[in-house]
This record gives C-alpha cells, structure tokens and sequence, in this order.
C-alpha cells in the first residue's frame, strides 16, 4: 500500500551536537517504518499508540550506540498490556538501513478509555544489548513509572548509565486527502556528552530512581535547563509533519547552541524470521513433543509475532531427533 509520495527525512535518524553546551542528540521520522509494523496486526489504536512510541524510542536509541548486532527495549507489566518488544538491528554494511520490528501482547476486554500509558500497570522497561556471536548480553530495568515510555526510558539512562537524557516525542495518525489514514511519529533525543568516567558520583540515595537533575549541577546544570526549555518549546506537527526538515528544526530550537549534523541513517520495518530460525528453536524438542505439536493435519506449524509470517513444517523433519537414522 502506498502512503503518498515519500518525504526525504521520513524513516530516517538524524544525529546531531550542541557545541556550546557539549551535548549529543537525534531527531528520528517514522513513517513507512510504522505502517510495515502496525499493519500485520489488528491493535486498537491505544495499543498502537504505545507500539509507535516504543518503536521511536527505539529507532533514537539504537542509533546512540556503537552496535553490531541488536538492540531490544522490552516492557513487561501486569496491566492490560503485558508486553511489547522491540528490535533494533544496526546494518550490516555501511550505507544500509537499519531495521525495526515490534509487536505487543495484550489483554483486550482489561483496556480502558484512558492514556496509553494508563494500559500498562506494574512491570519493568528494559534495554538489552547484545553486539552478537562471542559477546555476552547486556541488560538494564527501570520500574514502569512516570506517565510515559519516553519517561521510563529517561529514567533507565539516569540510573543505569548516568547520561542526563531527555525525549520529546510525537505520534498519532495522519489524515491526508487522498492518502490511507496512516501513523506518523517523530522525536528529539537529547544527552549531556558524559565526563571522563562514564559514571556521576552520588546520587539521591535512599533508594530512589535517578533523574537528569540528579547528574548535573553547576553550569552544567545551566546549560542542561536552557536546552531543555529550549526543547519545550517544539510544536507537534514540528516533529511529526511534512514539512519542516530536521536540519531547519535544529536550527529553530538550538540556533545559538551551535548545532552540527551528521550523515543521517536509514531505518525500515525489518524481521529476521525464517524457516531455518524456526527449526532452529524447534531443536530442542523429542519426538513426542513434536508429536503433541502436530497439527490434526499432520503438520507443525509456528507464527511470527513480529511480521506474522506463517511456516508450516512436517513434523518429520523438526525437533532434536529428526536427523536420527540419517
């Protein structure tokens, strides 16, 4: 399906430094990169409120790190929605997109008509980072808390790596004449550059969640307020409409901060699923697990959360003793 001519910036991840006051950030424009995850499933709109948010956040953050493989946000909780996830898989060779996939769980008859984050109760956010074969996993958590995704993402920053870390962040659906209603986000990602040890001293003790707030004082402090409000200030369709281009909107916001750009990168709605992927995870079961898998037509089949991608498998050639005998 065709969402109207492609705009130049969307799909795209712009990275940017403040000079002046030393720090780092993004602008990210989801379009097409939102439709290739929305349209495989049939979410209600609060459910696919929180998905686009997840999905910006992710396309911000993944673009942050120096990552060779995966980056994966994750939020579990007991409200109505139970999980969603999200991957960011950096690109393989230089020039290429990045690729994004998301999906989300969720209890239907316990939604409400309230925020999207209202859909989410106690749980966790979580960053994981795996940079693949040979290295081991990193994970981060961050209690469910502070009205949004973007704040829980903050507040994982704040407490895990210690960068002060501010989003501002925009989706909804866009009605054009003549174009399928479709959804559209975008966002500004903004981070104090870290000192020479990457961690702050102290903290609020008590065991209570770190803030920006907590991580600098002084004329750092200073700045970090004045960018900041200077942030406040971006309009919705700032972010998330057609036309202004990145580059003009860092100049609107942080003019006098001396901004610089940098190539911008690529994204796209992308899944890594495949039949052998299947097999793979089928592997670890005997012949009587399969058989209990076996389909009353005499097939094993399995489904992708992600993309909705559907492999149907003869149960002969599937779990650990299939190669027996060969």
């Amino acid at each position: 399906m065709t969402l109207g001519t492609k705009i130049a910036w969307d799909d795209t991840v712009l990275p940017f430094q403040l000079d002046l006051p030393d720090m780092r950030g993004r602008v990210a424009r989801l379009d097409g990169v939102l439709d290739g995850i929305l349209k495989q499933h049939d979410y209600p709109t609060v459910v696919e409120a929180l998905v686009a948010e997840m999905a910006l956040l992710t396309a911000l953050i993944g673009q942050t790190i120096g990552l060779r493989w995966k980056l994966s946000l994750q939020v579990q909780s007991k409200g109505a929605v139970r999980m969603i996830a999200t991957d960011y898989y950096a690109p393989q060779i230089e020039g290429e997109p990045a690729r994004i996939r998301a999906y989300a769980s969720f209890d239907r008859d316990r939604l409400t008509d309230g925020a999207p984050f209202d859909q989410v109760g106690e749980g966790y956010f979580a960053i994981l980072i795996d940079q693949g074969k040979g290295t081991q996993p990193y994970q981060g958590i961050t209690p469910l808390a502070g009205g949004s995704l973007s704040a829980c993402a903050e507040a994982y920053f704040a407490q895990s790596e210690q960068l002060p870390t501010r989003f501002q962040l925009r989706f909804g659906k866009s009605i054009e004449p003549g174009v399928p209603e479709h959804w559209r986000a975008g966002g500004v990602m903004l981070q104090h550059m870290p000192k020479a040890s990457p961690f702050a001293a102290g903290g609020p003790g008590s065991g209570d969640i770190l803030t920006a707030a907590d991580l600098v004082d002084g004329a750092e402090g200073e700045n970090w307020n004045r960018v900041n409000i200077l942030l406040d200030t971006v309009e919705d369709l700032e972010l998330i409409g057609p036309a202004l281009p990145p580059t003009d909107l860092l100049v609107r916001l942080f003019h006098e901060e001396q901004p610089r750009v940098y190539d911008a990168q690529s994204v796209r709605f992308g899944c890594t699923c495949s039949e052998e992927r299947v097999r793979q995870s089928l592997s670890i079961y005997s012949a009587k697990d399969i058989g209990h898998m076996t389909t009353d037509e005499g097939t094993v089949t399995a489904d992708c959360q992600f993309c909705g991608a559907h492999y149907v498998l003869d149960p002969a050639s599937v779990g650990f003793e299939a190669d027996q005998g060969d």
